[in-house]
């Protein structure tokens, strides 16, 4: 199940991303490219050929956390345990093969880094998935580290997965398939807790090449985040 009342989306849209706010998911929106089957399913789409954000190289759909008023939710890790849950699978991947389906992200503002603590990558590779976390140690560190979590996770196989942060700045990344489960942990460096993340959910492909028929879908079957004080 799924409360979408906390979440605004990025669909790719021509000529330009559009923003779909928290208030209009709730009233029903749908497009090729967002799909809720009555709250039982969300299926997002996005074409190779789709518009993108601001300073990214690829397009997405996807959700983005917000307050229930539709205000962007932004955090300090310290102020709480931080917790996104999801139960998902990746059906359809473009010709580069990889789709980010979570992330930790943190807000553009002075002083930041506007950059991604934590990614978490289906990467169809040999005929089935692998499960990828993309971790940064630093803010601003063009530095990532490719970390494998899971492998013999097909397409079509419903995987979940959780993204936590505890307020002392311990990062816990696990999932879990019938092929294979995987962990990370590790202690954030400081510097992290400098900066306001966010949560992120959705398919955000890596790929900008190819006929619109070509691009990432995902089915997500549960999401929720947990801010615990």
């Amino acid at each position: 199940m799924f409360d979408l009342s906390t979440w605004n989306l990025s669909v790719p849209t021509p000529p330009t991303p559009t923003e779909i706010s928290a208030a209009r998911i709730q009233n029903g929106y749908s497009s090729q490219y967002f799909r809720n089957d009555g709250n039982q399913t969300v299926v997002f789409w996005v074409p190779v050929t789709g518009s993108r954000t601001e300073d990214a190289s690829y397009p997405r759909s996807e959700l983005r956390e917000t307050y229930a008023d539709g205000r962007l939710h932004n955090w300090y890790y310290k102020d709480g345990d931080n917790y996104l849950n999801a139960v998902l699978a990746v059906n359809v991947v473009p010709s580069k093969n990889k789709v980010i389906v979570g992330q930790i992200h943190s807000k553009d503002q002075p002083g930041s880094e506007n950059d991604p603590l934590a990614k978490l990558q289906y990467h169809y590779k040999n005929g089935t998935g692998r499960l990828e976390l993309l971790y940064r140690a630093q803010p601003g560190s063009s530095s990532v580290q490719n970390i494998l979590l899971a492998q013999n996770v097909d397409l079509n196989e419903r995987f979940s997965y959780q993204l936590r942060i505890t307020s002392t700045g311990r990062l816990g990344v696990t999932v879990k398939s019938s092929g294979d489960n995987g962990s990370f942990y590790k202690q954030l460096s400081s510097s992290w807790s400098r900066q306001l993340l966010y949560y992120k959910a959705g398919a955000y492909i890596q790929d900008n090449q190819g006929y619109s028929i070509e691009g990432g879908r995902v089915t997500f079957y549960s999401l929720n985040t947990l801010h615990r004080h």
